[in-house]
């Protein structure tokens, strides 16, 4: 098989992470988990050893930088800039441009925290086989709670050959009772946003299912421009697009929607909850990063970037400190602190 080409959608403004995602520098380019930053380490997963090609990342002009510093081998790789955010179907549909259209395209989030490099390497390759043969494939992340503020993929009947199945049903974010049965089904597993296909696949789907955006799209491509490696598309055309996710776009129409299940120790990293989900612990459930102490506390999570922290007889507590913001929550609250007046107005 040829190489499967690495497609990082880099966007968004981090605010759930606040006061340590800012819009400036969100959680894709911090060290949240480990040394590397989460950009780094997907573009790293997805290595020319393990079969992988040069990436292309879609970003904007907001975080160009931060992509061109962190990216292994900036001279391989290409960029896409947007002129505006207008979601996840019009970005990959710019790299589907720039790719021939037989190409097995791999799309990655760049936020997401993945701790099992191996598996999720594994289900990749599945995923690309399927691809070649016209399917557009998401990967399935093996459900281990009862998850309200994922989506949900029902699996269908096995695809002949492979280790994938057909997607009998996309579901959204569902109540705790849905999220509980589909738990309890073992059928069901939660939507990650990544996806497999090929970039021509790609495109005749998006045409037929959003006609009008696929054209946008093709004639911001067409008028663009090429600076080094850098692509920029033209901005008045991209203007046009009315932003919709891929999976309303394309997966939740096309009829050739298929998944293959990956455990890999997958989180989001949606809120600092998640983040204290993904590292390390000791006995009580307490994770510190900087200067802090914690006393007589179970599950409490403290990221200090330089005041030394104190917190004693706390449960379920996140404290976070950077730049002079302080932030402090319970387990519960962390799903509204990108509503805060500082998040808001960073």
């Amino acid at each position: 098989m040829d190489e499967i080409i690495p497609v990082v959608l880099c966007g968004g403004s981090g605010t759930r992470l606040w006061p340590r995602s800012r819009k400036a520098k969100p959680k894709p380019f911090l060290p949240l988990v480990g040394d590397t930053t989460l950009f780094e380490a997907t573009v790293l997963r997805c290595n020319r050893d393990a079969g992988f090609g040069p990436p292309v990342v879609v970003t904007g002009a907001l975080h160009l930088e931060h992509v061109e510093a962190q990216l292994p081998d900036p001279a391989a790789s290409r960029v896409i800039v947007e002129p505006e955010g207008k979601n996840t179907a019009a970005a990959i549909a710019l790299a589907a441009l720039q790719l021939p259209a037989d190409t097995v395209m791999l799309v990655c989030p760049s936020d997401h925290h993945i701790g099992d490099t191996a598996a999720f390497q594994a289900a990749a390759h599945e995923a690309a086989k399927l691809a070649t043969h016209g399917w557009l494939v998401s990967f399935g992340i093996a459900a281990t709670a009862p998850e309200t503020g994922f989506g949900y993929l029902k699996q269908g009947a096995p695809i002949e050959g492979s280790g994938g199945f057909a997607v009998a049903q996309f579901v959204e974010k569902p109540d705790l009772a849905r999220a509980l049965g589909f738990l309890a089904d073992g059928g069901y597993a939660w939507n990650g946003g990544i996806f497999a296909f090929r970039a021509g696949t790609f495109l005749d789907e998006l045409t037929a299912h959003r006609p009008a955006l696929a054209e946008a799209v093709r004639a911001a491509v067409a008028q663009g421009r090429t600076e080094g490696t850098r692509f920029h598309p033209d901005a008045a055309a991209f203007a046009r697009i009315e932003g919709e996710s891929v999976d309303y776009a394309v997966m939740e129409n096309t009829a050739h929607a298929a998944m293959v299940p990956a455990a890999m120790a997958w989180s989001d990293i949606g809120n600092w909850q998640a983040l204290h989900e993904a590292l390390d612990h000791d006995a009580d459930g307490n994770a510190a990063r900087g200067p802090a102490e914690l006393v007589d506390c179970r599950n409490v999570l403290v990221d200090s970037d330089g005041p030394h922290v104190a917190v004693i007889g706390a449960s379920d507590l996140i404290v976070v400190v950077d730049k002079g913001d302080v932030m402090v929550c319970t387990k519960a609250g962390a799903q509204r602190v990108g509503k805060l007046s500082g998040a808001v107005n960073q």
